[in-house]
């Protein structure tokens, strides 16, 4: 199934929840021990935890690479396991390069058998570093989700720098636009999608008119501020086209016995917040 198709089928039968799973051996919960193991069996627990209302999980790379070879294979058994509980996933790894070796990251993240379904992509180099990750993606019914307006407070000083009329993040909104039109799903949704911060609902509101065909992941809700009635502007009439990630506040729910129940009900509360809004 195209990737959008996919990603709205799940939204609708479950909310526009992303959790963002950002490990750190320091702050997993009481009785969690602190190996990569104990890593593996907290990821677990969340995904158990939270797969009846969140639509896909994004494990940030980073938090994984940090543990070595087997932190990498952590990430890739609990990718997997996130698909056997019926989650999609989005690899948070902001990757980018050109040439063959573009190639090799889109083929590592995007491959026909890999158990990840889109990945987070850098457009600083141009569209010689995206294409390589749209081909993989449409070839193998995956997506690729580009920086366009992140949610951290120093983005402006690339990202807002005045280009002729417009501002740079605005530039790059059409792009993503006009990589994206190229492939719709039945959805009338791209493969392409675009990461637009919650932290900056005025801009989220005009980026969705320049990419009425693109799907949003809007980080920065929850531990960074972002609300329910911010991250609405990002979503398309029908309430579909867009998935929220909240990673701390729901990973780190609790750190006593009951983590695993606290995450599952911040999972529910931010999934009931979501629908308020976007049923008004």
């Amino acid at each position: 199934m195209h990737f959008a198709d996919a990603l709205t089928a799940r939204t609708k039968a479950t909310s526009p929840v992303c959790v963002g799973l950002d490990p750190v051996i320091d702050k997993l919960p009481e009785g969690i021990e602190k190996t990569p193991a104990g890593v593996a069996t907290f990821c677990r627990g969340i995904i158990d935890a939270t797969a009846e209302f969140a639509c896909c999980i994004k494990p940030q790379l980073a938090y994984f690479e940090v543990l070595g070879w087997e932190g990498m294979k952590v990430f890739w058994e609990i990718s997997a396991y996130a698909k056997q509980k019926n989650l999609l996933v989005i690899a948070d790894g902001k990757r980018n390069d050109i040439g063959s070796t573009c190639e090799a990251y889109a083929e590592a993240y995007l491959g026909k058998d890999k158990p990840i379904d889109a990945l987070t992509v850098s457009p600083y180099l141009g569209s010689d570093g995206i294409i390589p990750f749209i081909e993989q993606a449409v070839a193998n019914n995956k997506g690729i989700f580009v920086l366009v307006k992140t949610s951290n407070t120093s983005s402006g000083e690339l990202q807002d720098l005045p280009v002729g009329d417009e501002v740079v993040h605005e530039h790059l909104a059409q792009l993503v636009e006009g990589w994206g039109a190229q492939h719709l799903g039945k959805t009338n949704l791209s493969c392409v999608g675009a990461v637009v911060g919650a932290t900056y609902p005025e801009e989220m509101k005009y980026l969705r008119t320049l990419m009425p065909h693109i799907p949003f992941l809007i980080p920065g809700y929850g531990a960074q501020g972002g609300t329910a009635e911010e991250v609405k502007h990002g979503f398309i009439p029908d309430g579909t086209g867009a998935i929220v990630n909240a990673s701390r506040s729901i990973i780190y729910a609790s750190k006593g016995k009951d983590w695993q129940e606290a995450a599952k009900m911040a999972t529910a509360k931010m999934a009931e917040e979501l629908h308020g809004v976007l049923r008004k």
